[in-house]
This record gives C-alpha cells, sequence and structure tokens, in this order.
C-alpha cells in the first residue's frame, strides 16, 4: 500500500514538471514568435498601414521589399552594414582568438592584472562613451568612416569575450602541447594545427556575435554616422518610423526580415561547429 501511495506520489510530481515546463516553453515560444509574425505580416501587406498589425487574412505582396530597393537606399544601407559585420568578424575573432590563447597559455607580468581591468572596464556599458566617441570621431575626422565604427565594436569586444575564449583554451589539455613542442613544433604551430581545431565552437560563437553585432546597433552608429548614404540598417530602418505623420510601417517590417538573411545564412555555416565538441582535431596517439 505505501509503494502504490509512493509510485503516486511520484507519478504526480512527474506530471506536474513536464507541465509546467511545457505551459512555460509555450509561454515564451509565444512571446518570441509572436513579434516575428506580426513583422512578417505587416512585411506583405499592399501599400501601407499606420500600425504593425496580424492578420492572415487579405492579400499578399512582395512589392514592398521591391520598393526598398528602387525608392529608398535601403540597398547602399544594406553593403554598408555587410562590410562593417564582415570586417569586425575578422578583426574581433583573430585578435580575442590570440588574445585567450595568450593568457590560457602565458604566464606575463600583469596578467591577473590585466584580466581584472577586463572586468571592471566590462561593467562600463559602451554607450556611456558615446559622447567621448563623437569627440574622437570630430578630433580625427573620422565621421562617416567605417573604420572608426569597426575599431569601436571590436574594443567593446574584447573584455568579456577574452574571458570566455581564455576559459575555452583552459580547457584544452595542455599535455597537448607539451607533446607538440617535443615533437619540435613552434609556438604558431601549436596554435594553428594543435589548439584551434579544438576551440572551433568558441570561435564559431565569437564570429556570430561580432557579426550580428553591427545589424542590430543603432546608437553607436547614429551618433557617428551623419549622413543618410553611409547609414547602417539600423539607423536607415529608423528612418521608416521615425516621422510619426509619416510611418512607413510596411517598409520597416520588410527590411527587418531582410535583415535575418546574412545572420541565418552565417548561422547555418557554422552550426555544425556549434556542437563539434573537443573531440574534434585528433590527438597524437
Amino acid at each position: 500500500m505505501a509503494t502504490k501511495k509512493i509510485n503516486s506520489s511520484l507519478k504526480r510530481k512527474r506530471f506536474l514538471t513536464q507541465f509546467f515546463t511545457y505551459a512555460y516553453l509555450l509561454i515564451l515560444a509565444v512571446v518570441i514568435l509572436f513579434p516575428i509574425l506580426v513583422t512578417i505580416s505587416s512585411a506583405f501587406r499592399p501599400g501601407n498601414v499606420t500600425a504593425f498589425t496580424f492578420t492572415l487574412g487579405g492579400e499578399w505582396t512582395l512589392a514592398n521589399f521591391q520598393r526598398l530597393f528602387t525608392e529608398t537606399l535601403y540597398g547602399r544601407w544594406y553593403w554598408n552594414t555587410i562590410i562593417v559585420a564582415v570586417f569586425t568578424m575578422l578583426i574581433q575573432v583573430t585578435v580575442i582568438t590570440m588574445i585567450g590563447y595568450a593568457y590560457s597559455r602565458y604566464n606575463f607580468v600583469g596578467k591577473k592584472k590585466s584580466l581584472l581591468f577586463f572586468l571592471i572596464i566590462q561593467m562600463v556599458p559602451t554607450m556611456a562613451a558615446l559622447t567621448a566617441y563623437f569627440v574622437m570621431a570630430w578630433l580625427f575626422n573620422a565621421l562617416n568612416q567605417y573604420w572608426f565604427l569597426i575599431l569601436i565594436y571590436v574594443g567593446g569586444g574584447i573584455p568579456m569575450n577574452a574571458w570566455l575564449m581564455k576559459g575555452y583554451f583552459d580547457t584544452v589539455p595542455y599535455d597537448l602541447d607539451e607533446s607538440a613542442k617535443l615533437d619540435g613544433a613552434g609556438h604558431l604551430r601549436i596554435l594553428w594545427q594543435i589548439v584551434l581545431p579544438l576551440v572551433k565552437p568558441m570561435i564559431a560563437v565569437q564570429a556570430l556575435w561580432a557579426f550580428m553585432g553591427p545589424f542590430g546597433d543603432y546608437m553607436l552608429s547614429k551618433f557617428l554616422l551623419r549622413s543618410q548614404e553611409y547609414y547602417t540598417v539600423a539607423v536607415g530602418l529608423q528612418t521608416f518610423i521615425s516621422d510619426v505623420k509619416n510611418q512607413k510601417v510596411t517598409l520597416f517590417a520588410a527590411g527587418a526580415i531582410l535583415i535575418a538573411v546574412p545572420i541565418s545564412i552565417l548561422f547555418f555555416f557554422l552550426q555544425k561547429n556549434f556542437v563539434s565538441g573537443l573531440t574534434d582535431g585528433g590527438t597524437k596517439g
């Protein structure tokens, strides 16, 4: 009798756990998917609407996507953002990988203090320095210059990402380095052929984060890019809805959907590295 009560209690507990888990996931899915569905619904509406709407009925059209590239500077903004995102990704991943490897594998003067400095810097949000960035850009004649924007993106991503990269390098056994040194391998060869293949998942994550940043950033780009032809998509799209009396909601929604295209392509290209784990690359037997 006691065993039946225990089994019944366990079943009830398991049922309640599963029920609340699925209920939470359902609510989370609604919260995430509903804004996306509203954006998609608005993007395919003919003409223009005064507010974002979600409806499955009525006429659907691709005209808004065509208007983006024929009636606005969206194509230029899109290309600007691609350039900034690609260079930010390449530079940031390279710098952070080298920093993470150095902090993980070498001992040098100021190592602990500089890591602590990274943590302190990370506590100060990048947006708090907008005025300083603008003054620097004005002094160096860097307004409307992508190289300055890229450098700020890269510098802002170093503190926390260097910590994450260093921690991931630490999971790679140092015995691999020692074995390679005994075989005559140098530092660069150890990094390139032994260690890097084992940290591909974190490199892939870093690349995706760095690439996504310029597509979603508004404040920094708005401060440093003063002319419309130099805008990135986040700043350019804001002009569609900034005028309350003449909001281009359908164009804004269509442009927002297209932002996901290069990010999705990069994600699918890198996704095999997200689950590769530390077994890739092989070890000396």
